[in-house]
Formats: C-alpha cells, structure tokens, sequence
C-alpha cells in the first residue's frame, strides 16, 4: 500500500473541517466507512464551551501543541498552491501530496504582487510544512489556529487517534491495567490495630483526594499488546489513556519525526549560498526532530494542555483544580502531599521528586527536635561552663596581644566574654552525639527513602521499567577530546575564580578590622570582630547567589559541546558539573573559616603575610567555631530567602506583569475580552516554560549539606531547613499548578544521579564533622587537658593553659602598637592563642610538648569517630532491606498471577481449538463413508500404507 493511499481525504467545499491523513488504519486492521468518517468529524456547535481542550468538533482531545509565528508566504510556492485536494497522481515519500492543515489561517491561493522574497521565514515556513506532513503521516490528527488574541501567535493543535495510542503504547511498552483484580495482602494481629490507629491519628492531615487511602485491591498491569487488547478494560477509550499518557506518546512521535528535504533548488550567487546555509541548518534538523525545530525557532513552543483552570466560580472540575485545592495552596501546608494525584498528572519523574522532598522533610523533624534539645543544653550550661566564666572573670586580668600591626592596641580577654558565652551553644560536649546522630540520620534517611521508592514502583506499575536509549551522535575519543580538555580547564578556571574571590573578601576583613581600630569611638573598637564577620557573610552570601547562576550557565554549555551520547547521559554530566561548581561556590568560605583561619598567622613578632602587608586572620580566644556558626547561618538562610523563595516568587511575579504590561500595548481596547475568551492553549502560552528538575533538586542538595556536613557547628540548621522545606513544597507545587507550562510526563523509576550525589554528601558529612570537632572546637583540647594536666580534675585553668606569653620587646620594627598605653599601663608581657614555648625558655616561641598531644589526641578521635560512624552508618544500611517485604511478596504475587492469567488464556485457546477440530472431523465423516474406499488391498496404495 502506498503512503497516499493511507489517508482519507474529504472534499473542502462538503465540510466546514478539513480532515486529511487518517493514517495507519491497517494497524487497527479495519478500514471504517465513509460514513463513520463524516460522523465522527462532524462541528459541535457548543465546542467553544471547551475552551480549547478539543477540536473544533468538540469531540477530539488536544494533546499537543505546537506554537510558531505566523507571516505571510513569501513570493515562493506554497505547498498549497502546488498540490490541490484534486491532485490524486501516487507519489514516493519524497514528492507524496501535501495539504494545508484544517482550521483557520489556511493559507489561500490568491494571486496578486508577490512581496520580497525573505529566506529565512521563507524557509521556517516550508519546514514547518514539511514537519507537520510527516506528522500527520505517522496518523496524527492536526489542526491550525492562527486568528488567535495573541498578536502574531499561531497553534497547531495535535490529537492522537486511537489506533496511534495502542500502536505508540505497544512500541514503548506501557503497562496498563487488565481487567484482572486481586486483593492486596493485609497486616495481621498487631500491626494492624496499630496502622488502623495511626489512620485514625493521621485522617485531619490525608488530603481529601480520591485513592489517596490505602488500596486493598489493584489491577494487574501488562505491557499493552494490540494483540492482547482483550486483557485489557476498554469500555471507555476515551479514559483508558488519561491525558498524562496521551502527551506522552504525542511527544515521542514528536521527538522522532524528521525533515529532510531541502526548499530551494540550487541557483546561482548570492541566493545560492543562502540556500546552501539552510540546507546545512535542515541536515541538523533531521536528527533530532522537534528539539531541533523549537532550537532553530521554527516552532516558539511545544507543550501538552492543562486540564483546565484551577480557580473560579463556573469551571469544571478537574485534576488541576483539585492540585491546587489539597496540594498547592498555603492553607493544607500541614497535610500529606497527593503523591498518586502528582504522579497522575505531571508524570513519574515530577511524582518522585516531590515524594522524595516529602521524605526528606519529614525526616528532618527528628533532627529539628534532636538540634533544638542540643541548643537547649547548651544554654542551660552555659553560666556553669568554667571556661567561659574564666573568660569573662575581670580578676584574671589577661592582657592579649594586638590583632593587627601598629593601629591594633592591646586588648583585654575579659572583652570577648559575651562570644567565648555564644560558642558555647554550639561547642560543647552534646555537639558529639549530634554529629553522630546526624551521621546515622543520613544513613537512615537513605535507607527509608529506597523503601519508600519501591512502594511508589510497586504502586505506579515501574517495578520492570528500564530506559531505552539509543545513541544520538556516534563520536570517537579524537572528537570528544578537545571538548573534554575544555572542560577540564574551564572548572578548574571557575574553582580558582572561587578561591580568589574568597581571596578578596579575606583581604576585606583584614583590612577593614585595621581600619576601625584607628576609629576614635570605642564602641566601634570594641564591635570590630562583629561588624567585619557581618559585613564579609553578607558580600560572600551576594557572590555566592550571583555566581551561582552563572556556573549554571557554564555547566550547560560545558555538557553541550561535550556531545552526550544519549538524553540521560547529558542530564547526568550537567548535574555533576553544576553540582560540582556550585558545591564549591557554597562551601569555600565556610570550609575557610572552619579549617584555614586562625591556623598560619604564625605568632607575635613574627606573623604570616600576604602579598608583604596584610597580616593573615586570627581566630576569637573563644575558637573559630562562633563565627563558623554565623557563616553557616547567614549563607544558609540568605540562600533559601532569597535565592529559593524570594527568586521563585518575585522573578515569576514580575515575568507575568511583564507579560500583561506587554499586551496591554499591543491591544489595549481588547484587552478585557481577551482574558474572557481565550482558549486553553492560548493561556498555556502565557505560563512560563518548564525548565526541568534540576534547579528544584540542586538547591534541596544544597541545603542538605548545610544539614549535614558542618551539622556540629550549627545544630539548628536542620530547624531551619525543615521550616524552609514546609514553604518549598507549597511555593513547588504552585509554581508547577499555576506559573507552568505542563511538562511533558517523563517515566522514571528513581531519582538518578541526585542519590549517589546524596550518598556522597552523607560520606563526606561524617570525615568533615570529625575535623569540625577535632580541629575547629575545643572539645579536643579540653579532654587532654582534663586528663593530663588538670591538677583537680576540672576545667579550672583551661583558658590560662591554651595562651602563650610574648614580650612585647621582641616586636619585629614597625609592628608595634602605635599607642601602647591604651589600657593605662605599659603592657611587659601579652597573650596568644597557641601552644608554645615562654619568652624566658630556652627555646622561646618554640612549638610546646602540648601542642603535639592535642594534636595527636585529634588525629586519633578523627580516625576513631570516622571508622565508628561509617560502621554504625553500614551497619543500619545493612539492617534495613531496600525493599519492604509486603512488596516483594507482592511482586511475586503479580507474576505468579500472570502467569495463571496466560495459563488459562492459552487453555481456552486449546480447547477452543480442540472444539472447532472436532466439528471439522464430524463434517468429514458423512462425507468419507459415501466415497470409494482405499482398503489395504487397494493398487493406489500398495501394502496399505499411505
């Protein structure tokens, strides 16, 4: 059968729609009559009432749409004006008949002066053409719209007939529903008087959403199979393939279908190297179908239809309403999220994000209340921590030496009494277990959310899905090498960027803490470590968010030259390359503060510089894990008020009152009849597009390394992550409901590469907290003190055993205080913080015995607390299995059903066999006994075998 031969085509002055290209009706295996043709084509005069989630005959779903911008064909052909609907001569592929789609805007034959011929429209023209040929030769239904309210906007609205559902749904082996139902196995005794009262407890925070309980029955599910269409329930066709499916396939087909052909014939000079240029563009376009015609802008958009509106008085329900009624509003931030609902519309990949985001907030509540019982100890210890209370003594009198060269005086410790107060919050003996409570919890959460995505598997039929992707570009190791050299020095060139800035605001610090010591007002001398600790989170807070989306963009391109093999592939390397950059952009200044300051600056008289004049930062008497809790805290909750929910709300606010400033302009007196009338696909255009997951998951990783790694000196991070997460799941769910574009539903059964950066992060959490404790905290300090040199086995004298003293006549020229009398006495003798020899030593200012036992002692608890955490982290990731038993016995119990199922099938079939074989034999039997009979002595069949 040719290719012509496949379409029916109807007459243009007989109806008031033009229906061409019915295709692949062999597949079905029936050819419908014309009448069935006129029938189901036929206008619906109510149709406009659908707002535009059908046809023109109210009776066809809209299951894609294609936009572009429409402008008058250029003194060229068109394909309509070359082949008319009377025009039946056969043709190959490449010369088949074209015709212009049905529906408004049809471009007409009219004659008249032709305009200056534009290539480039031209061209965008004739591949649209061409394109939305080819589609309706793979048996989709088209139909254009171009008098729309939206000023030079055109829509091609694209419905999947049946027979292309069942064909697409086979070829990408769908499961869907059989008719077959069995009953889910129950929880006995007491484990079901428990979940029977935990139902009871839960019932005011379920969503009021349809099937969101627990089910006790579920159809068996089989790959859909033409050949099997009697497994399956189609009484209603039209819901057997919801509307998340049918954009699916439509999308698939999209993705697949080419053009080839070029539109110009060769000429000669300047016409002829224009041509030239769009053949090249059009050999691109044969490979990756409709990304490659929105990338070339033949097509300004392609994207499946809401259901409907979500909000008003007169709309009909529906699945985006009812979203935005138990998921998307403010008001349910308390209950459960109607993951089936989600996955149902929106698709699995979005599905599992969202269950995934649940799971981690959830698991965030025992961390909040473990977090806050740690603060909670720090501050009911706090006037009892010995310390501190040296700290904060006046009798003890210490004198500490300058913190900068010449404008710097000598200061009393008494000063830093309300910080050395502050770090104990967060640096005392409960921040141990924290840590390693944070370790397990990591572990933990691991675990449940792998039992917890086999349910979900189970539930939506992906316990046998696995992608299929073929290779898009076929390159060898010589062309993929300079993209990959170019990727290795451009993130080595942004993690030095990195370095460097933080460089600067290090440099800002010393320089500006120099500055306000000269300052007159003794408040401000007294409030120096404040303002510049402050001042320095903010300015890396500002470069962090703005570098952020810049490494972004550079991820982006990095992956594209790269050329990936596959859609997956591409995914999963600009995930690792933004992670990556964004990782270090985040966490460079706090590893700075937590590792780096305080450790070089040397000692008085002979301090370490940078670049010859600025003397490197000195930690507080207290340690540096104060200000590590300040950095960590300001980054953290700057990130997710104006990064994650100030951007998210104010950015799309301001785009959508761009927007409606901008058609405003356009047709101000018919702006208020706009927004009364326009269709579906018009008010989807409006929404922004969707720009995948991957902005969603980044900041949620993001945050849970704020959670975990530097967990020790910040136990309120995961308080604050969880009452963040309450927010983001709503803003989420808005966004997805009412801002958006819908996506194109994607099937997935995990969340990829996201996991094993999770795991990763979860690993090094545990090697970073050890250092946190050992080295940035005085934990360790205090226990070998406490054991080795207390002489009443208390913490009395702590403070005085951690100074060194300096005589203040062995500064280098030029480094002394410019006032030494600042105090009201001559200053002899000053403190440090560090363990070394006294000026009266024999080896004075040399490093002390002491500093290497407390540095052996932190050596050790770094390797003990490393090895004990990952074991115990093993351990609970051994105990727990990734899939829950009910479920695997389940799975057992499908495919023990299936096979009954087939089992049964294929006897009937025999019996039915046998049956029609044993009437054939009782038809030939009257028959045989009036014929002659071949007896063994017959000459025909000698020695009467046959």
């Amino acid at each position: 059968m040719r290719v012509n031969e496949k379409y029916s085509t109807l007459p243009a002055e007989d109806r008031s729609v033009h229906i061409i290209n019915i295709c692949a009706i062999e597949d079905i295996g029936y050819l419908p009559s014309e009448g069935t043709l006129l029938n189901s084509l036929s206008v619906d005069p109510d149709a406009e009432c659908k707002h535009g989630l059908y046809f023109r005959d109210g009776r066809r779903k809209v299951d894609y749409i294609l936009v572009y911008h429409p402008k008058r064909p250029s003194g060229s052909r068109t394909l309509a004006r070359r082949v008319q609907h009377g025009d039946a001569a056969p043709a190959a592929r490449g010369t088949r008949q074209d015709q212009p789609l049905p529906g408004k805007g049809d471009v007409g034959a009219a004659g008249g002066p032709e305009p200056p011929m534009d290539y480039h429209e031209d061209d965008k023209r004739f591949r649209r053409e061409e394109y939305e040929g080819n589609l309706l030769e793979a048996g989709l239904e088209l139909e254009r719209d171009e008098e729309t309210k939206i000023h030079g906007v055109g829509f091609v609205k694209i419905h999947a007939p049946w027979n292309v559902l069942c064909r697409e749904a086979e070829f990408l082996k769908l499961k869907m529903p059989t008719k077959k139902l069995y009953h889910i196995n129950e929880t006995r005794g007491l484990l079901k008087k428990i979940n029977s009262v935990l139902q009871k407890i839960t019932d005011p925070i379920q969503p009021k959403v349809a099937g969101h309980r627990p089910q006790t029955t579920k159809r068996l599910s089989y790959p859909f199979s033409r050949e099997k269409q009697h497994l399956f329930d189609l009484s209603d066709k039209d819901s057997f393939f919801d509307s998340k499916t049918r954009s699916t396939i439509v999308y698939e087909i999209l993705k697949r279908t080419t053009c080839t052909k070029a539109k110009y014939s060769m000429g000669q000079g300047e016409g002829r190297k224009k041509d030239s240029a769009l053949l090249s563009k059009r050999r691109k376009c044969s490979k990756y179908g409709i990304t490659s015609l929105l990338a070339n802008g033949v097509y300004s958009a392609a994207y499946p239809l809401h259901d409907g509106d979500y909000e008003g008085e007169n709309v009909e329900f529906n699945d985006r309403k009812l979203l935005y009624q138990e998921w998307a509003s403010y008001g349910v931030f308390y209950k459960y999220q109607p993951i089936d609902l989600v996955r149902k519309y929106f698709g699995e990949k979005i599905g599992l994000y969202f269950a995934w985001l649940g799971v981690y907030t959830q698991m965030l509540i025992p961390a909040s209340v473990v977090g806050i019982i740690v603060f909670l100890y720090g501050c009911a210890t706090v006037d009892e921590n010995i310390p501190s209370m040296e700290m904060c003594d006046q009798r003890h009198n210490i004198t500490m030496c300058p913190l900068c060269d010449k404008t710097c005086s000598y200061w009393k410790m008494s000063s830093a009494c309300a910080t050395a107060r502050a770090s104990h919050l967060f640096d005392n003996p409960a921040t141990v277990f924290f840590s390693v409570f944070m370790a397990l919890w990591a572990a933990t959460f691991m675990e449940h959310w792998k039992r917890k995505q086999m349910r979900l598997n189970y539930r939506w039929d992906l316990t046998g899905f696995e992608e299929e992707e073929t290779d898009k570009v076929k390159l060898t190791w010589r062309d993929r090498f300079p993209a990959y050299v170019t990727n290795l020095v451009s993130i080595v060139f942004m993690i030095a960027v990195t370095f460097a800035i933080v460089l600067g605001v290090i440099i800002y610090r010393i320089s500006t803490a120099a500055a306000l010591a000269m300052n007159s007002s003794p408040s401000v001398r007294s409030n120096i470590r404040v303002t510049v600790t402050a001042t320095a989170v903010i300015i890396n807070l500002v470069v962090i968010i703005l570098l952020d989306e810049v490494y972004g963009c550079i991820a982006r391109w990095l992956t594209k030259i790269e050329v990936p093999k596959t859609e997956k592939s591409f995914e999963e390397r600009l995930i690792f390359k933004a992670f990556l950059l964004k990782f270090v952009n985040s966490y460079t200044p706090i590893f700075y503060v937590a590792f780096f300051k305080g450790r070089f600056v040397g000692r008085p008289g002979d301090y370490v510089y940078i670049f010859r004049s600025f003397r490197m930062e000195e930690c507080a008497p207290g340690g540096c894990l104060m200000e590590l809790c300040i950095q960590l805290s300001i980054i953290m909750l700057g990130k997710q008020l104006i990064q994650n929910n100030l951007f998210e709300i104010g950015i799309p606010k301001m785009k959508k009152f761009i927007r409606y400033l901008r058609l405003r302009r356009q047709s101000p007196p018919d702006h208020d009849e706009y927004g009364k009338k326009r269709q579906r696909y018009e008010a989807d255009y409006t929404l922004e597009p969707f720009a995948g997951l991957t902005p969603e998951y980044m900041e949620m990783i993001i945050q849970f390394g704020f959670v975990t790694l530097f967990v020790a000196s910040f136990p309120l991070a995961p308080l604050f992550a969880l009452l963040n997460n309450i927010i983001e799941i709503r803003l989420d769910a808005k966004k997805f409901v009412t801002e958006l574009r819908r996506p194109v539903a994607v099937r997935a059964k995990d969340i990829g590469i996201w996991y094993n950066i999770l795991r990763g992060v979860g690993k090094l959490a545990v090697i970073i907290n050890a250092f946190v404790i050992s080295f940035t905290s005085d934990f360790i300090p205090r226990l070998v003190y406490l054991y080795m040199y207390s002489q009443n086995g208390t913490m009395h004298g702590f403070v005085n055993h951690t100074l060194s003293s300096f005589n203040v006549s062995d500064f280098q020229n030029g480094t002394a205080p410019n006032d030494p009398l600042d105090l009201g006495y001559e200053v002899q003798i000053c403190r440090y913080k560090d363990y070394r020899e006294p000026p009266w030593s024999e080896h004075k200012y040399d490093i002390s015995k002491d500093f290497w036992a407390v540095l052996a002692a932190r050596l050790a608890f770094v390797i003990v607390f490393q090895n004990l955490v990952m074991f115990m982290s093993d351990f609970v990731d051994w105990v727990i299995p990734d899939i829950p038993k009910d479920i695997s016995q389940q799975i057992h119990k499908e495919k023990v059903l299936m096979v009954e199922l087939f089992m049964r099938e294929e006897q009937g079939k025999q019996r039915l066999l046998g049956t029609w074989m044993e009437k054939d034999r009782k038809k030939d039997e009257p028959c045989n006994s009036h014929g002659p009979k071949a007896g063994l002595d017959s000459p025909e069949y000698p020695g009467g075998a046959l």
